[in-house]
């Protein structure tokens, strides 16, 4: 099986560029209120810098980065980047937050424009950062990840018997993959991650194999602590007037809509 390299090329100003969208983004959420979406996304990107720089770079050896450039430095911002943003992004989902919409619209806009803007306002002479990994060091480790986290979904609904109180598998799926697409194709579009790819399937190959495994591999794990803390705490870090089980808390996650007004959002 060909070996997947997910390959990233940009100027410096790409990483200012996000880090600046990055505290927008977290002030929009912190004025709205979304503590706990706020924290969710922090720790999951020192999560994804644990794993990034301590797995895959000092245990597996997978990360490779250009000359006069930090890896660590520049793993620490990518692993904010993708694990703040992705992860936030997926509790407002889960959590079907009123202004979803706005949320995805704010999120998928910036991937497509950060690129055009660094090529646009990059200074000249100044060389690029390219950084690299390969994946068949860990890939099967995270499919094993995927199929066990799924697989006690699967069990977990088949012996539900009452159906308002299943898990939403679609729902989850969607989820997990359409994150992770966005922003591998926000990447694959304003060429970050297709710069130094030549053939058709090494450009698309990131892609289709890290929508389907990267971020989905989660969702199952991500959707439990949801449950967990929203049985019996509010998005603004207050404890519920009336705690629930969990599987009453499922139920109620999947009467909830997006845009209806909720208590738990205050």
């Amino acid at each position: 099986m060909t070996e997947i390299i997910a390959r990233r090329e940009f100027p410096p100003l790409y990483i200012w560029l996000d880090i600046a969208f990055l505290v927008i983004f977290a002030g929009l959420l912190i004025y709205k209120k979304k503590y706990m979406t706020v924290i969710v996304g922090f720790l999951i990107g020192i999560l994804y810098m644990i794993v990034d720089y301590g797995i895959f770079h000092l245990v597996c050896g997978s990360r490779s980065i250009s000359e006069g450039h930090s890896l660590f430095w520049v793993l620490l911002w990518m692993s904010m980047s993708y694990g703040f943003t992705n992860f936030a992004w997926i509790w407002l989902w889960i959590s079907k937050d009123k202004h979803l919409f706005e949320w995805s619209m704010l999120i998928l806009m910036w991937w497509f424009v950060c690129p055009l803007l660094t090529r646009t306002f990059a200074p000249a002479g100044m060389d690029n950062i390219v950084i690299q990994r390969t994946t068949g060091e860990y890939h099967g480790y995270m499919a094993l990840i995927l199929f066990a986290g799924y697989l006690a979904v699967i069990i977990y609904n088949l012996r539900q018997k009452d159906s308002k109180r299943r898990i939403n598998i679609p729902w989850l799926l969607a989820i997990g993959v359409l994150v992770q697409f966005g922003w591998e194709a926000g990447l694959l579009v304003g060429g970050i991650r297709s710069a130094g790819f030549v053939t058709f399937a090494e450009k698309l190959g990131p892609l289709i194999i890290n929508s389907l495994l990267e971020t989905n591999l989660g969702m199952p794990i991500i959707y439990l602590i949801f449950i967990a803390y929203t049985s019996r705490f509010t998005e603004g870090l207050h404890r519920r007037e009336y705690s629930v089980s969990l599987t009453e808390r499922i139920r109620e996650n999947n009467s909830e809509r997006v845009r209806e007004v909720r208590q738990t959002d205050e």
